[in-house]
């Protein structure tokens, strides 16, 4: 991986094909970066990454302070980063690290224009939402332009939870109905209205699922109960959410939303079949229900070919709400909700007032701004369907290559590995991809596995990623894979031999 370094005009910026532009931010982030330089002492210094105090210390300060329950990446051995420009990430010691796992700095790191736009509207002003100001007005305007016609109406929020918890109000405001359909495997937020509609959370503790909460199965054609092989597989999926809404009608119970992930992030990157959500707004209408396209991790053109994931499964299918947040703000927390006008007034008609205090504030939605002007003057877009054709082009090659990967699935910058013990049972690999992710570390390449069984390598990254960086990332995870399936068939071997079963959990990496 090149060195990403304030020093040279020539580096320190990211590379690719986005028509010339993707990462390549020109003067202004030389600038700022020199005057880090200046004001912060010599690269690498402990001024110059903004460190306050050591590694231990952090940890130490973090253990007594913050809670237990909040964990962080690579807990065994955590990275503290200081500092990012563009998809790199640098520690208190100057390393670099390309950044695979963060869709929430969306256009890259520190964007300038980015910052430009924040550090403006802030030094002009910040209030809260209920005073008029054009910055709200021009972004819901610019961002309802990306939509379907009918989602016109928005609600501005600070995070996707908030954002699908306003989804949810909406939903019961509409037609007075309460119960919810989601996926398995689905998260969609922290708050504890969104936690009863996440089995992704709810089926790891104590709680017991609602009784108002129905939970459809995934619509993964590769581990899932219908699979590749299945004559219809969006058909049959879809049948199963009717027989939910039949079986909830049937014990007096009304459906007030089905809602899903456009693609399905924490359950593992499931793309559902074409014709799927089709099918399920069909069943979901008829029932007075309404279809709620959760975008706050798969939105802004992460697909490529598309501004919003659930624009590829056609153009006769639109949500009635859609949510959206991470990389709304390219790691400013904002977040919104798109409706209807029907819904809109629905909801107003209850009496009660819709107020979020910093919800679309003058910097939030200045910030908003910036991003949509990037997405599009640099191409991130088709930067996703190109680099995101070639990385798949690769790991499918890595796939013919190596026995640990079950399956390769995913679109533009958004994709799953998923790996296995054996490809025909395709029995998960868990172990094995929590020791990749670890290894991938040490070569400077972060990695995150998920899924219901954590065995899913995922993969997005910042939309300034290049095939420069698909390349470096694609032959570090060949070298790591190559060692392990080497160290599975020596133990193999062993285990034939001698016939002395290994008990040792992770025994294939020593």
């Amino acid at each position: 991986m090149p060195p990403v370094t304030p020093d040279a005009p020539g580096e320190g910026t990211p590379r690719g094909t986005a028509a010339g532009k993707a990462g390549r931010w020109g003067s202004l982030a030389r600038q700022a970066l020199a005057g880090e330089r200046e004001s912060r002492g010599a690269p690498g210094s402990r001024a110059t990454m903004c460190e306050l105090y050591s590694k231990q210390d952090t940890l130490a300060l973090r253990r007594k302070h913050i809670g237990p329950s909040c964990k962080v990446f690579f807990a065994a051995d955590p990275i503290k980063i200081v500092r990012a420009q563009g998809q790199y990430m640098f520690d208190e010691r100057g390393e670099q690290y390309l950044d695979c796992i963060n869709n929430v700095a969306h256009v890259g790191h520190c964007h300038p224009e980015v910052v430009t736009a924040a550090l403006k509207q802030m030094e002009l002003l910040n209030t809260n939402s209920r005073f008029l100001h054009d910055n709200i007005v021009e972004y819901a305007r610019r961002l309802s332009a990306t939509l379907p016609e009918t989602l016109s109406v928005c609600y501005f929020t600070n995070s996707g939870s908030e954002a699908n918890d306003l989804a949810l109000r909406l939903a019961r405001q509409f037609r007075g109905h309460q119960d919810v359909i989601t996926l398995d495997h689905a998260y969609h937020g922290h708050l504890s209205s969104l936690i009863e509609i996440s089995p992704y959370k709810f089926r790891k503790g104590k709680d017991v699922k609602k009784e108002f909460v129905h939970v459809a199965p995934t619509p993964d054609t590769y581990r899932g109960k219908y699979r590749e092989d299945h004559a219809d597989p969006a058909g049959a999926y879809a049948d199963e959410v009717k027989k939910i809404i039949e079986e909830a009608h049937n014990s007096g119970r009304k459906i007030a939303a089905f809602i899903a992930e456009s693609m399905q992030s924490c359950g593992g990157q499931i793309i559902p079949p074409a014709g799927y959500f089709q099918k399920v707004a069909e069943y979901v209408h008829r029932a007075g229900g309404v279809f709620i396209a959760d975008e706050v991790q798969v939105g802004f053109g992460r697909v490529g070919k598309h501004f919003w994931s659930f624009q590829m499964h056609g153009e006769d299918f639109v949500p009635d709400i859609v949510t959206m947040g991470k990389p709304m703000g390219n790691g400013h927390p904002m977040a919104c909700v798109v409706t209807t006008k029907e819904i809109a007034e629905a909801f107003s008609s209850s009496g009660m007032e819709y107020f979020n205090t910093y919800g679309g504030n003058p910097v939030s939605s200045a910030i908003g701004l910036a991003v949509l002007n990037v997405i599009e003057s640099e191409d991130l877009q088709g930067n996703a369907t190109r680099v995101g054709d070639y990385l798949t082009e690769l790991l499918n090659k890595q796939k013919a290559k190596h026995t640990l990967i079950g399956d390769i699935r995913g679109i533009g910058l958004f994709i799953g590995i998923d790996l296995v013990k054996d490809q025909q049972k395709r029995t998960p690999a868990t172990d094995e991809a929590q020791h990749v992710i670890y290894k991938m570390k040490e070569k400077q390449v972060l990695l995150s596995a998920d899924g219901p069984h954590r065995n899913v390598l995922k993969i997005k990254p910042p939309m300034c990623f290049t095939e420069e960086d698909a390349k470096f990332m694609v032959d570090q995870l060949d070298e790591i894979l190559t060692v392990v399936e080497e160290a599975i068939g020596a133990r193999s071997e062993s285990v034939t031999s001698e016939n002395t079963p290994c008990r040792t959990k992770n025994c294939f990496f020593t």
